[in-house]
């Protein structure tokens, strides 16, 4: 396939696929590998650039998409009668800190490092499509843990995790303890759940 066409048909992979595509995904379809992928979407992306497109090609992690530039936002909020995203609350951004640094974690272990309980705030998180669920972790219980989204990359305007500000080493150090604190809570509850089982079937 020549470079445009093969530049037009990743154009019209991203315009139909509306959410984020995956690099492996388009390489699979397509038949060409990863590093392919990635120059034709910087292609197609300094093509907008130099031809005064409003659209542009954004990537996210291992994934790709077409959107619109920021200074057409206030513009395409009137067109479809769309209200202000509210702000995240100081107990939201602080929860999404402590999954984007450490991710994934569990509920448990977020609670363990903010010392309160946080179901409320991680429903919301999740309802705003800013973390995801990741499976769940083989401890007993099997909680579930949770992850930044594609969208929470898009918000914030990363290309990878490895973007993040760096966290100060002290903070680390709490963190990691935190980490141990928030494993052996939950071997705690889960033994202290089966053992109330146990009493309640005598």
């Amino acid at each position: 396939m020549e470079p445009s066409g093969l530049r037009a048909t990743i154009e019209a992979m991203l315009f139909a696929g509306g959410d984020p595509v995956s690099c492996e995904r388009m390489a699979g379809v397509l038949g060409v590998n990863m590093d392919t992928i990635d120059g034709v979407c910087s292609e197609l992306n300094e093509f907008y650039t130099e031809n005064g497109s409003a659209l542009r090609v954004i990537k996210l992690g291992k994934q790709y998409q077409i959107s619109t530039r920021d200074e057409y936002a206030p513009v395409i909020r009137t067109l479809l009668d769309l209200k202000k995203d509210a702000p995240l609350s100081n107990a939201a951004m602080e929860v999404l800190a402590v999954i984007a640094y450490n991710e994934p974690v569990t509920r448990n272990f977020i609670e363990r490092v903010r010392g309160v309980d946080c179901s409320g705030v991680v429903n919301t998180l999740l309802a705003r499509g800013l973390i995801e669920e990741r499976g769940r972790l083989d401890l007993p219980g099997r909680p579930m843990q949770y992850a930044t989204s594609a969208n929470f990359m898009r918000c914030f305007g990363l290309e990878s995790m490895g973007e993040l500000p760096t966290v100060p080493s002290d903070t680390a150090e709490n963190v990691q303890i935190s980490v141990e604190d928030a494993i052996e809570e939950n071997l705690r509850e889960t033994q202290q759940e089966q053992e109330t089982q146990k009493d309640t079937m005598n």
